[in-house]
């Protein structure tokens, strides 16, 4: 299986498993608002989860839940990150933004009902052993907290009005927080599923994090909005700091590709059986979107 199919595979099983835990939901605004923003995207943190779990003879079905859960708590990062007090976007994956189709409150609440959609999908996994999904839950809450992906989102913001302009080292911590955080939670469910060592793929979830944001950067410049489904050139508007404004093009993409060797050189101990994962690293710097 090629690795678009096998992407476009595991998207498929994480939407479906997404779609039927808010279904079950009582029928609300913010109801439709989260399966509308719970739809669409390319699912790579689910495909990290799902990836993490075969290397770790951990069955799909056993770890579904996670790889829902943790596209739950993206699509809510997404929902709070789009509003007019953040980053004020009116498009997403090529649709409206949930503040823009409904009203500001009812994305609130839909980021707010996402995020604890994703803790009740982890509670839930009775496919997996109670210390498993303890390890998912607190990991979880760490990643996508106060000192992890929340964390990076303030210095985010707080960069736009700070006195002096972000160096490369701030926005590289920066960014390991705000994007690095949930990607490295999603490579790292396999082993905390499997009671294993997480140090490998922590090691290539740093680097493909990092690699991932510099592509974004990349795409703000030279992407096209219909193809990005969402808004370009707004970093350069606002005169954000970002790996491109800080390296230049050209040094942005080269440091991006040897992020690429970076990460697939930290799944060595898995040799071969990693394939889709080192597949997943060449991708996130291949992409148009």
């Amino acid at each position: 299986m090629s690795f678009a199919d096998r992407l476009a595979a595991d998207a498929a099983q994480v939407e479906r498993r997404l779609q039927v835990a808010v279904a079950a939901l009582p029928d609300s605004a913010v109801r439709q608002a989260m399966g509308y923003a719970a739809t669409g995207g390319k699912r790579l943190r689910g495909f990290l989860v799902l990836e993490s779990a075969r290397l770790h003879d951990v069955p799909p079905e056993a770890a579904l839940d996670a790889a829902a859960a943790i596209e739950a708590l993206h699509a809510y990062s997404l929902v709070h990150d789009d509003l007019p007090c953040m980053d004020d976007d009116d498009l997403r994956r090529g649709q409206p933004t949930v503040h823009v189709k409904w009203d500001e409150a009812t994305a609130v609440l839909t980021g707010d009902a996402l995020q604890t959609l994703a803790f009740e999908l982890l509670a839930g996994a009775e496919a997996l052993e109670p210390r498993a999904r303890l390890a998912l839950i607190g990991s979880l809450a760490v990643a996508s907290g106060a000192a992890g992906m929340v964390l990076g989102q303030a210095q985010d913001i707080a960069a736009e009005t700070a006195a002096a302009p972000l160096e490369l080292d701030d926005i590289t911590a920066l960014q390991a927080a705000k994007t690095g955080a949930l990607i490295g939670w999603a490579a790292c469910a396999g082993p905390r599923m499997a009671g294993a060592d997480t140090a490998p793929l922590a090691g290539y979830a740093r680097a493909l994090g990092l690699a991932f944001q510099i592509a974004d950067d990349i795409l703000d410049v030279e992407g096209d909005t219909d193809a990005t489904g969402k808004r370009v050139g707004k970093d350069a508007s606002a005169g954000k700091a970002t790996f491109v404004s800080l390296m230049g093009l050209d040094a942005a993409r080269a440091r991006a590709h040897e992020l690429v060797s970076v990460a697939q050189n930290a799944l060595a101990p898995y040799g071969p059986a990693a394939d889709p994962l080192r597949a997943a690293a060449r991708f996130v710097v291949a992409r148009d979107r």
